[in-house]
């Protein structure tokens, strides 16, 4: 990445909505992000609904942020609407004509390894620090609309980003991104 955008890095949050919103509860990120771009947001974060652009996802990464939240339904066997707070880290990267680069069926693991590959390729850096929001889904059967306990889950999840973002920039906690896929490092449930 060129040395004239290190200082618009420095600050940079992307909070990347990922999900399918004809899956049910896998349009858990979508609309979360929906409704937290309609909130006055902090100076340098974005909030994009990427649905299942993956790729373009990766893409954007290669753009130059300092911390990705991506927000999206994680399955971990806990009640639906149990909200998670992940540390992820970035993959590997891909190797071309793998299973993982069908730009329709990325999830979040495909996407950090697809982006390490990319940023191996332009001389660009992943996020310093990767968190993700995740959602227990109720059901991600083909039908449009989230179930109730995670539609109820939608509004706490907004503010669990927003408190996620305003402590990280108050306290300035940039860490490197370790290794590994989405590591379960740091998980946590939400309240």
């Amino acid at each position: 990445m060129p040395s004239d955008s290190a200082p618009a890095r420095a600050g940079r949050v992307l909070v990347a909505g990922v999900g399918n919103i004809f899956l049910g509860d896998d349009g858990f990120g979508v609309e979360t992000v929906r409704r937290l771009a309609a909130q006055p947001l902090p100076e340098g974060v974005e909030a994009v609904d990427f649905g299942v652009r993956g790729v373009h996802l990766a893409y954007q990464l290669v753009d130059g942020y300092r911390m990705l939240v991506l927000v999206d339904a994680t399955e971990r066997g806990d009640p639906p609407g149990t909200l998670y707070l992940i540390e992820a880290t970035a993959d590997g990267p891909v190797e071309p004509g793998s299973p993982l680069l069908d730009g329709h069926r990325m999830g979040p693991d495909a996407v950090l390894a697809l982006l390490a590959t990319l940023c191996a390729g332009t001389g660009g850096s992943p996020p310093e620090r990767i968190l993700v929001v995740g959602c227990e889904p109720e059901s991600v059967d083909e039908h449009l609309g989230l179930s109730p306990a995670v539609a109820a889950a939608v509004d706490r999840a907004v503010e669990l980003i927003l408190q996620v973002v305003r402590d990280d920039e108050a306290a300035g906690l940039l860490r490197p991104a370790g290794v590994g896929p989405m590591a379960d490092r740091g998980e946590r449930k939400a309240p």
